[in-house]
């Protein structure tokens, strides 16, 4: 093997990595609804787990990637340690769908009949086609979904040229002396578990070291006998990936981890115990026979059913061996509710952040909510809830303000893109709903130690502004909670309501004033209370606005929005006039 083979064997390894990143990501993005919607099924069931790791496995090609996210999903507190170690169990399995699609480039091989009518099948007979459709959807169309597709179709092209170059740059080993004797090395089991370790540990791929050993088949110098170690210490390399993405999780993150790594190292121990004993006692024929492409992938498969059958009824086990290696109760403060290991899937990164600001976006209303019961029952726990309550809202807000910006920086869809977009604007307005809540415990708190007490007339009006607040306020909960349009046309018009109430209550207070009915003094108060209440509206339009401008017009624009909304139409007059009948003061 000469310099320029060696470099030929880089290359065909460069390439065929590229085309699995980019494939990869592809599937990752261009499945991620389909994603979000099986990542919000988790159950505490270990069969429906195995499956949903089965599948999203299956769809964006990587168990390590699975793994990894498992641990940001049980780091965050989204799912428990018991939920994940099924969805990882299933990605152990689907993992060997990539051994299969690299094993096609050795359709067509020498000494195998059927191959010479099935030759088509070949990659470097369709494999150009593909490439072409490819490169004409990324780089004609517009559309994003299409433009994923061309992606996947060039990663893949690119995947089985890579391919193609390390097979034929290592076709001239098969009659080198030095290396046979360097393949002697691997009829020692350990020695083979060892080297499919490292080797995957350092590709951070099992399956791009299943490629590399597939590619080694086509010298026709590896038997079974050979390859079987090698693959089942593949198995334990993929583990560092998760491995080194819990380092910083909580102890559950680290947990989930280690259950993935338990399987394979125990998986592996027990097989290559059985496999040297057979070796030992009955050696089978088989074992001397030369391995190709196809029987990797068959090994690979097998290996991971067999351990499957024998590891799946101990999932328990396997979660008490994580537990006993990372000691400790696990605290509830340990969690971070976003998790950056998440980026490796946008879609679900996206999701979980929306998951987030709906639990800010209720603590922010309930304040609200907690605060204008204040005036009419003022309680010191209540208050001091209201306060706690807007400081883990302005927590949040930091928190989720923080992931959206790092997250905008990762390449996905256009749907999710403007998802962050909405959610970046709507995190400001939740936030100062909570600042507004404590502005109006304050002049509660004034009113009580002052004691003042308004007119029954000032009274009612607050009353039904409040009402009127209250209603806008789980109009806009509610639109943004459910992503309904209906709820959020529905605000605009009860906010304009609100502004002429307002109005009103000012002018009603000047009156009162002149007849000596009320003071300066209730004026203040009143009018921080009157402010407070109109910016919770206000804030209330902003969510609305928003929720409607992403969904028809997939952009936010709210000066065009509000421009819309002012010039008036049927539907809003017709709100408008419930709400001034339903709103009197």
């Amino acid at each position: 093997m000469g310099i320029f083979d060696a470099l030929s064997l880089i290359s065909g390894l460069a390439l065929f990595l590229y085309g699995m990143e980019v494939m990869g990501e592809a599937l990752r993005r261009s499945a991620g609804n389909r994603l979000k919607a099986m990542l919000g099924k988790m159950t505490s069931s270990p069969g429906k787990g195995f499956l949903l790791g089965l599948i999203v496995t299956a769809i964006i090609q990587s168990s390590s990637a699975t793994t990894v996210m498992v641990v940001g999903f049980v780091n965050s507190g989204t799912m428990t340690l018991t939920q994940s170690v099924g969805v990882i169990l299933g990605a152990e399995l689907g993992t060997a769908v990539t051994a299969w699609l690299t094993a096609l480039s050795g359709i067509g091989g020498s000494g195998a009949v059927v191959s010479s009518y099935i030759a088509w099948l070949k990659p470097s007979s369709w494999m150009p086609l593909l490439a072409l459709a490819g490169i004409c959807m990324l780089m004609f169309s517009k559309n994003r979904k299409r433009q994923d597709v061309g992606r996947i179709l060039l990663g893949f092209s690119v995947l089985m040229v890579g391919m193609d170059i390390m097979s034929g740059s290592v076709s001239g080993l098969r009659d080198l002396p030095e290396f046979q004797s360097f393949l002697t090395m691997f009829r020692n089991p350990l020695l083979g578990v060892l080297t499919g370790m490292l080797l995957t540990a350092i590709v951070q791929s099992s399956s791009a070291s299943i490629g590399i050993l597939q590619s080694l088949t086509t010298t026709g110098s590896i038997t079974y006998g050979m390859a079987i170690p090698i693959i089942m210490g593949q198995n334990i390399g993929t583990c560092i990936t998760a491995i080194l993405a819990s380092i910083g999780a909580n102890k559950n993150g680290k947990r989930a981890a280690f259950v993935h790594l338990y399987f394979n190292v125990i998986g592996t121990a027990i097989w290559l115990t059985v496999f040297a004993l057979v070796g030992w006692l009955a050696p089978l024929s088989l074992f001397g026979n030369t391995i190709d492409m196809w029987g990797v992938a068959t090994v690979h498969t097998g290996f991971k059913i067999l351990s499957l059958l024998l590891l799946f009824p101990f999932h328990r086990q396997l979660e008490r061996l994580a537990v006993f290696t990372i000691r400790g109760r696990e605290e509830k403060t340990d969690s971070k509710p976003l998790d950056e290991r998440l980026f490796g899937t946008p879609a679900v990164a996206v999701e979980r952040a929306e998951e987030v600001t709906r639990q800010m976006a209720d603590l922010s209303c309930s304040a609200l909510r907690d605060s204008m019961r204040m005036f009419s029952a003022y309680d010191d726990k209540q208050a001091a809830s209201v306060r706690e309550t807007e400081d883990r809202v302005d927590v949040l807000e930091d928190e989720i303000g923080s992931y959206l910006v790092r997250l905008s920086g990762c390449s996905m869809d256009e749907k999710d893109s403007h998802e962050v977009t909405k959610l970046l604007r709507l995190i400001g307005d939740f936030e100062r709903i909570s600042d507004h809540a404590v502005n109006l415990l304050e002049s509660a708190e004034e009113i009580r130690d002052k004691r003042i007490e308004f007119s029954q007339d000032a009274q009612h009006e607050l009353s039904v502004l409040m009402a009127a607040v209250t209603e806008i306020l789980t109009l806009s909960h509610n639109a943004f909670a459910e992503n309904s349009i209906e709820e959020a046309s529905r605000v605009e018009p009860l906010e304009e309501h609100i502004d002429k109430m307002r109005e009103q209550i000012k002018v009603h207070h000047i009156l009162r004033l002149q007849k000596s009915e009320c003071t300066i003094e209730h004026g203040f108060i009143l009018s921080d209370i009157l402010t407070n209440l109109e910016r919770v509206a206000d804030h209330c339009s902003n969510v609305a606005g928003c929720i409607i401008e992403i969904s028809r017009h997939d952009a936010l624009d709210m000066h065009r929005y509000l421009g819309e909304i002012k010039q008036g139409g049927a539907d809003f007059d017709r709100m408008y006039q419930e709400y001034r009948n339903k709103y009197v003061l």
